[in-house]
């Protein structure tokens, strides 16, 4: 089953229809390429090219009889195209038409997987530009570090799945590659024009070499690539779900009026959206072990990946979709909470000024040393009484005597830690 929000053309890619239409086409240009060799009359070809057909429910029926997948999608097209079929899959062996009919469908299931990455990133962008300067607390270990700006945190997000975007595309040019070379891939029976006259109607490069399969490092990348991509997912994903516990709040999933939250609990809004992203991205890089696991494969073909290939790979690129399509929602529909932000920001009461203030010291000729301990002692009591920091550095004459009050008010103005927003905005293309 397609699970909710995922558009039905990545489910439809991995269809028994899909996937047979796809051999078809293939079996048909391999007739139009070995015509022009010569090696199937035009008569015949035509005959082919108007008459060939299959019926799912047929091939499957066939299937159960001769326990080939292939056979009986051949014996079920020779049903439809008559005595002329004798040419059909003439000098091939099944890999051949199983790999690049994969090899389509890969293609297939990754361009719609970019699309979703550039909906994402286009949300994204307008998150950043919305936010730009919104002033938020970063944190690092999980504690109060300084300022940043929510603005920042979603042009980081555009930014990773940029890269997220450029993976997609160079694993969509590792996998869009066929072959037609016969049962070792030595082309003993079938001329190589047929397999690029084939493979450039595709879309697809001919492989330098293959063996009866493509080698299995392309999907491992393949699969990688999407587990990768699932782990930027997932990475966002859980600063989502962080900033949405009730003791931070800086944000929250879109709740609908007559959502529920809980069985039990009516006042609960839970980040469920993110939570079940952050779980697919678990089987998307247990996929990729698979992946992995299928490069090792006897002499020149054994099908050890074919069975699990027929899993991870429909698996794999259906819930991407749908993971790249929740977490668009999500940062579509988002709430975002400034003056919370801002309350969060206060709640340490000047910490996180206390590197400019070591900075400024620092730059008063005092060693850093010096600076640190003399710094340092008033943020500890600024942690144990909650007295501002500001007080507590004013009130300190050691401290002092090398800041006048001007500077020091200078350095506890959050707008230092801000300067720099126009240019990252600039270099990631969102001014």
């Amino acid at each position: 089953m397609i699970p909710r929000y995922t558009r039905p053309e990545i489910g439809d890619i991995w269809t028994d229809e899909n996937r047979f239409r796809v051999w078809l086409q293939i079996e048909v240009l391999a007739c139009e390429a070995m015509s022009k060799l010569g090696h199937v009359p035009k008569a015949d070809l035509a005959r082919i090219q108007k008459r060939a057909d299959f019926n799912v429910d047929r091939i499957l029926e066939i299937e159960k009889e001769v326990n080939h997948d292939v056979i009986a999608f051949l014996t079920n097209v020779a049903e439809y195209v008559g005595p002329s079929s004798r040419f059909i899959h003439r000098g091939l062996t099944s890999s051949d038409i199983l790999d690049t009919s994969l090899a389509v469908q890969m293609v297939q299931a990754v361009d719609v997987l970019i699309k979703d990455v550039k909906a994402l990133r286009r949300a994204a962008a307008a998150k950043a530009r919305k936010y730009k300067y919104t002033p938020t607390i970063g944190r690092s270990h999980g504690i109060h570090a300084e300022p940043t700006t929510f603005g920042l945190k979603m042009a980081l997000m555009y930014d990773e799945f940029g890269r997220a975007l450029v993976r997609l595309e160079t694993a969509r040019e590792t996998v869009a590659v066929g072959q037609l070379s016969g049962a070792v891939g030595t082309h003993a029976h079938i001329d190589p024009y047929v397999e690029k006259y084939v493979c450039r109607k595709l879309k697809l490069k001919p492989a330098a070499i293959s063996t009866q399969v493509l080698q299995r490092d392309r999907h491992a990348e393949y699969l990688s690539t999407i587990a990768l991509v699932g782990a930027s997912v997932d990475r966002w994903a859980t600063e989502f779900r962080h900033l949405q516990r009730t003791e931070v709040h800086e944000m929250e999933e879109y709740f609908g009026a007559a959502q529920k939250g809980s069985s039990a609990m009516p006042h609960k809004k839970n980040p469920i959206t993110a939570e079940k992203l952050s779980g697919l991205a678990r089987i998307l890089r247990g996929n990729a072990v698979v992946g992995l696991e299928n490069v090792a494969l006897w002499h020149e073909r054994d099908i050890t990946h074919s069975s699990a290939e027929r899993v991870v790979l429909p698996d794999s690129t259906i819930a991407l979709d749908h993971m790249l399509i929740g977490l668009t929602r999500v940062v579509s529909t988002m709430r975002v909470f400034p003056k919370r932000m801002q309350q969060n920001i206060d709640m340490t009461h000047g910490l996180i000024h206390s590197q400019q203030v070591l900075l400024l010291l620092t730059d008063k000729g005092v060693s850093r040393e010096v600076s640190y301990r003399l710094v340092q002692r008033n943020a500890m009591e600024c942690w144990e009484t909650g007295t501002y920091l500001k007080e507590l550095v004013s009130a300190d004459k050691e401290l002092m005597k090398h800041l006048t009050a001007d500077e020091l008010e200078h350095v506890f103005d959050i707008q230092n830690h801000f300067r720099d927003v126009d240019r990252t905005f600039s270099l990631l293309g969102l001014s």
